[in-house]
């Protein structure tokens, strides 16, 4: 499989003012209602067609989720990194971290006078560094965070635009506090609004939601509106993050009602790096999971997301949570990208720019302490080319992938003739002619006995060999119970790999490439099902336990020898997922 050099996507995004709650200064919604244009009916700038271009698709990584100066969680914490800083450290450059004091004045003026400013600012550096020369070498988008926190629950999303042509300001939570009427406001101002305007809504840390993320309010509506609400939400977001800095959103052990074992799913839990127990949500949901209380629900975790879109694809006929797999970093150093474990300096600006302040055991996000944050993740995406268009296309159908940093190349498709020696043969040309890639739909009505998955993967040459690929499958039981089965398809967990805990050095072989082919034995015609691949690496020292062995044993702090910080993890990557889906 090529391994494809390019980094790319990084995307500025800064989330302006929307987290004033999280600071107290609570500003009143109805004092902030800034008349806001429509996109304006023009067409995007030409470009010149990529040199490049692969009908069998490329691996593209990049970041769409940075905090820049323009965020005011940055700027309380005495970060300056600016648009353009986000852009220049994504090509390559090195930056500096500012610190600096005043933030929006005593009643927040400053900073709605700024609002247009400040949005100009961030479209002018997107447009800047996109390259629009046949070298296609790096992509940018517009876009800005949403950040709603009812109850201290976070149910943020990061909008992103297809080109340059947006709104005359970004609608923030203090204008539309329901998600339901930002994606409708939206759609006036942009996606229907007649122009070549277009936009998507990814969600993140769902895992600090308290339930809220995923649950369905539509329930006591009539069939029609029920319909309507679920098919705004599944065309809006087409993916969800599912690793970045504050922690990993995949799936967690021993949730109500969930039935299978995995024992992967203790990845970077940030609400579980405490001694304290979480209570479960069970079928509820409560609030104040950013300072760490309130239940866990297994609706804060997309593999759980999963199973409840095939509920209500069965209950009403409209799967909401219909949606592919990403990562980012959320890095609020305005530093996309930067994710090694060796070499982590923090994510928070002035919070954790220096090894005592990383390793502070007071409780933070999530009421987890500081060393529980992680340098985030990456996404990446099947695309014929790096461009606008071709990167929001592959993101709409959801031929994405995660990772937790690494920069591992998936690819995953299923279909019922795909060749059982597929491996050693032209993998894309036959897969995309016989199955469906990631992000696809298969009838399992149609299907008297399982389809052949395909799932390959190459290691990132500067990372850990792959360890193994597995596949998951989700599908929904009686009385609502989850169901979750996990398979090693290719590789061995048990191949000796190991790390030496004293100098972080790694022992075993891996693979650089795995392939395989597999099909389900307990496949059910006619049943709703989801599957997706997660390839993972040997293991390999966390970034905390590398920085305690920079200090002398009698100096490290606390959180060196805490049982509940991992010293040793598994980096990963995840597929969209592939539905059979009943009728």
């Amino acid at each position: 499989m090529k391994r494809l050099l390019l980094l790319v996507l990084a995307a500025a995004i800064g989330y302006l003012w929307w987290e004033w709650d999280h600071l107290a200064l609570k500003p009143r919604a109805e004092d902030w209602r800034p008349p806001v244009a429509a996109a304006p009916d023009t067409q995007p700038l030409p470009r010149q067609p990529c040199a490049h271009h692969d009908p069998m698709r490329q691996a593209f990584f990049g970041d769409l989720h940075i905090h820049t100066a323009y965020s005011f969680d940055t700027r309380s914490r005495d970060m300056l990194g600016t648009v353009d800083d986000a852009y220049r450290f994504a090509r390559g450059d090195s930056i500096k971290l500012g610190r600096k004091q005043e933030i929006c004045g005593e009643d927040s003026r400053d900073c709605r006078m700024g609002l247009e400013s400040a949005w100009k600012d961030t479209q002018r550096a997107a447009e800047q560094y996109y390259d629009r020369s046949s070298d296609c070498s790096f992509t940018t988008f517009h876009g800005y965070e949403y950040s709603n926190s009812p109850g201290r629950s976070k149910v943020h999303r990061n909008i992103i635009f297809r080109n340059e042509i947006v709104p005359e300001l970004p609608i923030s939570s203090l204008e539309e506090p329901d998600p339901f009427r930002l994606w409708e406001k939206l759609d006036v101002l942009c996606n229907r609004s007649g122009s070549a305007c277009d936009a998507l809504s990814i969600p993140h840390n769902s895992n600090v939601s308290n339930g809220r993320m995923f649950r369905v309010s539509w329930r006591d509506e009539s069939l029609e509106e029920q319909q309507r609400l679920a098919s705004l939400r599944a065309r809006w977001e087409p993916v969800v993050e599912i690793m970045q800095v504050k922690g990993e959103s995949e799936c967690a052990a021993g949730l109500w009602q969930v039935l299978g074992e995995d024992e992967l799913c203790d990845f970077e839990k940030i609400r579980h790096m405490n001694p304290d127990p979480v209570k479960d949500c069970q079928d509820d949901y409560s609030s104040g999971a950013i300072m760490g209380n309130g239940c866990q629900s297994r609706l804060d975790f997309a593999r759980y997301a999963l199973i409840e879109g095939m509920i209500e694809k069965e209950r009403i006929g409209v799967n909401p949570y219909q949606f592919g797999f990403v990562g980012s970093t959320d890095t609020h150093n305005a530093s996309p990208g930067d994710t090694e474990e060796d070499s982590y300096q923090g994510c928070c600006a002035n919070t954790d720019n220096n090894i005592r302040d990383r390793m502070d055991p007071h409780k933070d996000f999530g009421g987890s302490p500081v060393v529980a944050r992680n340098p985030g993740g990456l996404m990446g995406i099947w695309s014929e080319e790096n461009s606008r268009d071709a990167l929001f296309d592959a993101l709409r159908r959801k031929e994405v992938f995660a990772t937790s940093g690494p920069r591992i190349i998936p690819r995953f498709f299923a279909g019922p003739k795909l060749p059982a020696d597929i491996c050693r043969r032209d993998i894309p040309a036959l897969a995309y002619a016989t199955g469906v890639a990631m992000g696809g739909e298969l009838s399992s009505s149609e299907l008297e006995k399982s389809p052949r998955f395909l799932v390959a993967a190459s290691a990132d040459i500067n990372s850990n060999p792959l360890q193994r690929l597995q596949i998951v499958k989700v599908w929904s039981g009686e009385n609502r119970e989850f169901h979750q089965a996990v398979f090693d398809v290719a590789g061995n967990k048990d191949n000796g790999a190991s790390v030496d805990l004293d100098s972080c050095s790694t022992r075993g072989a891996g693979w650089s490439q795995l392939c395989a082919t597999w099909t389900d034995p307990d496949y059910r015609s006619g049943q709703n099902a989801a599957y997706y691949m997660r390839a993972v690496e040997n293991p390999s020292c966390r970034w905390s336990w590398r920085q305690c062995l920079e200090l002398p044993a009698e100096d490290r702090p606390a959180a060196c020898s805490a049982t509940e910080i991992p010293k040793v993890i598994q980096e990963r990557a995840w597929t969209s997922p592939i539905w059979l889906t009943a009728g």
